[in-house]
This record gives C-alpha cells, structure tokens and sequence, in this order.
C-alpha cells in the first residue's frame, strides 16, 4: 500500500474511532466562515463581505489594498488545498507529501525550470507598482488565513506542512498554465518519426502548414469541395535520421510523462475555449453581447473562483485562478472580457549535437558551445530524498533529463520555450486588464500577455468590439517547421528574434459585426505555427453568428453554447459509408449503418450514432496506424508513438484526409505478408467496433446511447484511491456533448467507455444593454472545502448546461445576500 494512502486510510479510521461527534467536530472546524467577524493582521479599515446563494463573496473595501487582502482571505478558506497543490504541482514538489509516484512528475517540473524562473522573477518585481502591491496584500490575507485557522482536512490526511505563500508561488502556478497548454511533447516527436522512419507519402495525411486566410476560411473551401482535401505540404526527409531508436522511445516516454503530471495531481489543465461577441448592430438590445466558454480539465475544486470586488474607483466580477488576485475573466457595468487558447506554438524540441570530446558541449552556429549544469533535490514522502542533475544548452533546459535513464544513450533535447526567454509581465498586463473600460487600454493591456497565447475576446459598453491574439510570436528561418524536433546544430533551431504585436492577429469593430474565437487557426499575416483545433467548431459557430437575420439575445446566445452538432463526422464518413454498405451484409447492421448515414452529427444524449462514431474512428486509426507506431499501451505500459498520437489535435485533422484518401500508405499493414486496402482496414474497423461496444453495453444496440457511454466525474487528488473517492470525486456525471462541437464535453480519442476530461469551465453570457443580469457557472461548486454546502451544489446544473445570476447591481447583491462576514482591523 502506498504510504500517503496507508496514512489517509489510518486518519480516516482514526476520525471514525473517535465517534461521530469527534468527526463532526473535526470536520465542522475546517468549514468556511461566512458569517460574523473576522480579524485580519494588516487591514487598515473595516470590510464586508457578503455572501449570495451561491457562495460568491461580494467585498466591499475602503482602499485597494485592504479590497486584495481580503480577496486572499476568503479565497483561501474556501480553495487552501487547490493553492497548495497548484503550488507544489509547479515547483516540483509533490512527491514530498504523495510519495515516490509523483516523484517522475517532480522531475519533469524541475526540468522544465517553472521553480527556478519564477524565483529569479519574482526578484525582479517592482515593488512599488499597483500590481506588485496588490499581489503582495492578497498572499498576505491567504497567509494570514492560513496561519490563523486548522488546517484543511486534506492536508491532515496527507500530513502537508504550513508554510507562507509567496509572489514565487503565483509565478511558478503562472508558468504550470503556460505549460499546461504545450502540445509539442506528444506531437512534435512522433510527426519527426513519422517522417524519419516512413517517409513523406505518411504525412500527406497531416495538415502541416498555415494558411494565411484562416481555418474559418479553409473550412468553408474544404465544406464545398468535392474528393481529397489538399495535400499538406511535408517537410522533406533529412539526409540522415535526426533521432536514434533510443532517442525516440525516450521521447515517446517524455510525452506519456507530460501528459500524466498534468492529470495525476488532478489540477486544473487548460485546453481551449470558446469566445465570441457580437456588436449593437447584431443584437436585439442594440449593444454588445459577449459569451464566453474556457475548455478546461474538470476537477474538484474547479479551476475558477468566483468574487465580487468593490472598492472607491474600483469594481469588477471575476474569475480568478489559484494564487492569482488578477482575474482572467471579468467584467462590470462598463467592459468584459473572455478568453480562449491561441494554440500557437511557443515550444520547440530541439535536438542537440554532443561533441565526443566533451560531453558537456554541444554544436551551437559552428562551434562547440558549454552547457550549464546544476542540481537540485527534491524530497520524498517516505523516502531518501533525490538528486537531479539539470542541464541547459543555449537552446534552454534539457528536457530529456526528466527521464532517468538511458541519459548516456540518448540525445540530449532541449526545449526552446517563450515563457523562459520573454520578458512576459502578465502580472501586470492582467491588472490593467482588470480596469481596461477602452478599446485602447483593452489592447495595450493585451500586449504585455507573451505566454501562454491567448485570444483576448473583449467588448464594453460605449459598443466597441475586439479580439486580439496575446503572445509573442518567434521569428524563425524561413521554411523551418516547428512541428518537428529541430537539429540544434543548424541554423533551422535560431530564432532571430519576435515579432511585433502589431502583427498579430486581431480585429477592432469588423464590419461584419461580430468575431468568433474557437481555438482554430486565424486569418494572419505574420506566420503563426501551431496545433490548432478542428477548424469544424469554429465553423458552426461562425455559420449561426454571420445569419443577418439573426437578432441576438442572451437567451439565443446560452442556446448556442449548449449546441452539440459538428460536421465533422460527415467528413469522415462521407468517403467510408459507400464502401461499408458493400462490406457489411448483416441486416442489423446494415441499420446501424443507415444511423451513421442519417445522423445529421448531434452528440444527444438519448442518441447511439455518435457512440457508434467515435468508437469507430478509435479503430479506424488503430488499425491504420498502430502497426506502424505501436499498438496503444495500456496504463503502466511502455508508451507508444500510436498512444501519444492519439492524444494530438494532429490526428484529428489528419482522419478525414485519410478517409479521403484510398491510396494512402497507411492502409497497408507493415506486419503482414499480403497488400491491405481501405476495404479491409474498414471491414476490420467495424467488426472491432462492434465487438467492443457489444462487450461494454450489451448485444442490443439501443442500449448504446451517448449518456451511457459519456460520463463526467469531477476528480480530487484523494479521489484516485478508494475509497475516498466516493467522498471526495463528484459525479458520474451524463453529459451531452463531445469532441469539437460548441458544447465541448470532451477528452482523448480512445475505446469506450468515455470519461469526460475537459470540458466548459463556466459558460458567461453578458449583454452589456442589461451588465447586471450577466449569467454564468461553476462546473462544481465555489468551495473546495469537503463536505462544504457549496462543494458540489451546482455540478448537476452545469452538466445539464444551466446558469444563474452572477450578481453585480447593488440592489441585486443586497437582496441576495445570504450571510454577512466582517472583517476587521486586528488589534
């Protein structure tokens, strides 16, 4: 038994032995305070905090200091355990109080240097600025909770230490989100295998390049097209092969690892989003309407924590992130904003060239250049601690030594990152965002965001608005392609310098009036690579927004968040469903067939058309692909390129060109004597979907409805033992939904049954001719706090896509308020 599990199990027993009332007690300590008074050391005034029926505080401070104080204050009583696992998440410090399991993720965090740049960082703050100052009051009032009050039940469980929480802290959890949004550590190496080992006729499935005019745009011409989409232009074969067998399974090992730190800790990832606003022109109240969706990895708590801040000068509604009194989403009675992921790529693998000599020199512009090392320790539950060894190439950390073996045998990789090479004050760029009521302070606020990208989605009241894409863009030597691993000793690894953000793509009051942001590749000038999403979300959302006679309202807008309809499926299958009407002879097939066919792409909950879809495309790939790449590891398996494919937007993209395509390579299987065609990979795919799904829900198809298949269940860290789990995890949950529709109920391509990982972290519609009857949600519940009545109150609505008030007119508050807390100046 794992001795963190051992010790939760014999303190759980323990409250157990001590009667119900010694638990109760227990438990009933560690609640949050709501109501009567508090005294915070530091506080220059008295304030007020008032509590709606959802749990929101409302705060009312005299000066901005104390407004921020008191934010960290009741922030942390209802999120201290989220804070200090996204804190240790960051800085490679789980395994301390998890145990050894979590060591692999400490490794990969160190190595990705978060703890050491945001050290150097935070030094660098300027102390005096407005933003500095604020962050410093708000870790000042999370502290001053902590060290006034028990301590959380988990970290009793887990026997976690106090210690203070620092501006270090907030930018080690900033750069977790930075990273938390990177993809090429499961892409970039397979593509490179792909065309090292099979050759450029594989990748003609792939979409690897960037179309100026936009993914909206290209997927208007692919829509009406008729046969094969375009061929993606490849990179061509380098003279020798980049990577050796070694260097590829550690690579295919460094991407199962990223992906599993990022979900073991069961901390909020970031995945994409859906934003849009339409201008007064297009909505029936004659203002703007801004909606807004964030795609993020559901756990318990919840990534968003909401709050109400008032104080002379000085108000906004938002959504804030653990350590962080900046709010990443927000708006008041005069501006708001939404955001979604850029997905640029702002990570390059690169390759590094060992001189045999030296081996602590690589090949950098011609010349054998020193790399630096240095080591840290990183403590373990239960254990002697452990030694790493970080390396650094003028190219950035070496990636590969998370991975503890074969450190001899494999090419050293390093990661070029614009998180540790750009400036990127977003402290201060989210604090004047939190006050940005113009279009010209909206947008040079957006300028000082450099990573992770973003798309800005903002509107206000006077009836402006805008989008802008947030990021540094590198410049690159013209033809290098970015979503392979880059041979550090060439010139294709350099990157001259950035572009200016002027450049990037953006709009300011089109005269369509109306902008759409989901995550696909935008209409740019300036190149911007990068692991776009399906372009098919975007273009539903876009063909509903362009409809001039539409007059939107914040009803009609909620509605097409909650859409679950795609043409992507109809992409697919348009190629397939032919042939497989010839191949399939089964009458009760043939049924299941014509479902397929008639299925216009809604991901319903009574319906068995998409079960039947995306158990089919996962043997679809699977037997087109895994022979070449692996066949899919299971868990604790060694990974596979196939595995970690699976997990990539580029695999998305690349089905339908496959489908398409009856002459692709990737139809033969390698591992037979005899020429496979498409015909028998699809009689092969079929059967298999058939088999599975027969296995999990039964012979009789009616039985194979999506909210059985689909489930989502909100994960606590406690919550992957049993049986904490069934105190500690909310749900199953059935949800509707699914991959690349609006309403993005969704996760890996894979077998069913499908438990839902990433999904709508809110759903906020504002219609800025009424600001004050905004709407949106929590997929959870305010409080992180077990068994807390707003732990779980609002996870049944939001999987059936509901929303309540998010109140901001002070009538509105006054008369919702359910529970007044004060707090005080300590004496």
């Amino acid at each position: 038994m794992k001795p963190w599990l051992k010790r939760s199990l014999i303190a759980t027993a323990t409250l157990i032995a001590l009667g119900v009332g010694g638990a109760t007690w227990f438990v009933q300590q560690r609640l949050p305070q709501r109501s009567g008074e508090v005294a915070i050391t530091g506080l220059k005034a008295p304030v007020t905090v008032r509590y709606d029926e959802a749990g929101v505080p409302h705060i009312q401070a005299q000066n901005e200091a104390d407004l921020y104080r008191t934010l960290g204050w009741v922030h942390a009583q209802d999120r201290l355990f989220q804070m200090e696992m996204m804190r240790r998440l960051s800085r490679g410090e789980l395994a301390e109080v998890l145990g050894p399991k979590l060591l692999p993720t400490d490794k990969l965090m160190r190595t990705l240097t978060l703890r050491d740049e945001a050290d150097k960082r935070a030094a660098l703050l300027d102390r005096n600025a407005p933003s500095t100052q604020a962050l410093q009051a708000y870790l000042d009032g999370v502290n001053a909770f902590q060290d006034s009050h028990p301590a959380p039940l988990e970290f009793a469980l887990l026997g976690i230490p106090k210690r203070p929480f620092t501006t270090a802290d907030t930018l080690s959890v900033a750069g977790y989100l930075a990273y938390s949004f990177a993809s090429a550590f499961r892409t970039g190496p397979v593509l490179t295998q792909i065309r090292d080992e099979l050759g450029p006729d594989y990748l003609k499935a792939f979409d690897l390049s960037w179309a100026s005019n936009g993914a909206v745009a290209e997927g208007e011409r692919q829509a009406t097209a008729a046969g094969l989409p375009a061929a993606a232009t490849a990179a061509p074969k380098p003279s020798a092969a980049l990577l050796q067998p070694a260097d590829k399974q550690a690579l295919a090992a460094l991407g199962q690892l990223s992906d599993a730190a990022l979900a073991q800790a069961q901390v909020p990832l970031f995945e994409g989003s859906n934003a849009w606003v339409v201008a007064g022109s297009r909505s029936a109240s004659g203002k703007p309407i801004l909606a807004g969706d964030p795609h993020i990895s559901f756990a318990a708590p919840a990534v968003w924590y909401e709050a109400h801040l008032q104080s002379p000068g000085f108000e906004l509604y938002g959504h804030f992130g653990a350590l962080n009194p900046m709010a990443l989403l927000g708006m008041n009675s005069q501006f708001g904003w939404s955001l979604t992921m850029f997905q640029n790529d702002d990570i390059d693998l690169v390759a590094e060239t060992v001189n045999p000599a030296n081996p602590q020199q690589v090949m950098v512009g011609g010349q054998w250049v020193n790399m630096t090392e240095r080591t840290e320790t990183i403590q373990v539950k239960g254990q002697a601690p452990v030694t790493l060894t970080l390396r650094r190439s003028p190219h950035g950390p070496i990636i590969s030594d998370a991975l503890t073996t074969g450190r001899e045998q494999t090419r050293p990789i390093a990661m070029w990152w614009t998180q540790l090479v750009a400036p990127n004050p977003a402290v201060e760029a989210f604090y004047q965002l939190n006050r940005a009521d113009t279009l010209a302070k909206a947008r040079q606020a957006v300028e000082g965001i450099h990573a992770p990208g973003l798309n800005v989605v903002w509107a206000n009241t006077q009836g402006d608005i805008a989008w802008w894409a947030a990021a540094k863009l590198p410049q690159r030597p013209e033809g290098v392609n970015p979503a392979f691993v880059l041979d550090g000793s060439k010139p294709e690894a350099d990157k001259p310098g950035f572009h200016p953000f002027s450049s990037n793509p953006q709009e300011e009051n089109p005269a369509c009036g109306y902008i759409v942001s989901a995550n696909h590749q935008p209409a740019a000038a300036t190149a911007a690579p990068g692991y776009y999403n399906l372009w098919d979300r975007a273009l539903r959302l876009d063909r509903q927004l362009r409809d001039p006679t539409q007059r939107w309202t914040a009803a009609t807008t909620h509605a097409l968040q909650l859409d679950t309809e795609t043409t992507y499926a109809q992409r697919v299958l348009k190629p397939l469903l032919p042939r497989l009407n010839e191949l399939v002879k089964a009458p009760e097939e043939q049924a299941l067939l014509q479902q397929l066919a008639q299925w216009p792409g809604r991901y319903d909950m009574e319906l068995t058309a998409p079960t039947i879809f995306q158990q089919f495309i996962y043997e679809l790939a699977r037997e087109a692909m895994a022979d070449e790449l692996g066949g899919d590891s299971k868990d604790g398996a060694a990974p596979t390129p196939f595995s970690n494919l699976r997990r990539t937007k580029a695999l998305d993209h690349a089905l339908p060109r496959l489908a398409a395509d009856a002459n692709s390579p990737w139809w033969d299987k390698r591992d037979t004597p005899a020429k496979e065609t498409r015909d028998d990979v699809l009689k092969a795919a079929w059967a298999a979907t058939l088999q599975h799904l027969r296995a999990t829900f039964g012979k009789d198809p009616a039985q194979w409805t999506w909210g059985r298949a689909h489930t989502l269940t909100h994960g606590h860290p406690l919550g992957q033992q049993k049986p904490l789990d069934k105190l500690f995890n909310i749900g199953p949950l059935p949800v509707p939904g699914g991959r690349e529709v609006p309403n993005n109920y969704s996760g890996p391509l894979g077998p069913a049954p499908w438990s839902v990982t990433y999904g709508p972290s809110t759903r906020r519609v504002i219609d800025f001719a009424a600001p004050h009857k905004a709407q949106g949600g929590n997929p959870v519940g305010q409080s992180g706090v077990w068994p807390d009545r707003h732990y779980r109150d609002q996870a049944e609505g939001h999987a059936r896509g509901e929303t309540r008030p998010q109140w901001l007119a002070e009538e509105d508050v006054a008369r919702q308020t359910a529970s007044t807390l004060k707090v005080v100046p300590r004496k």
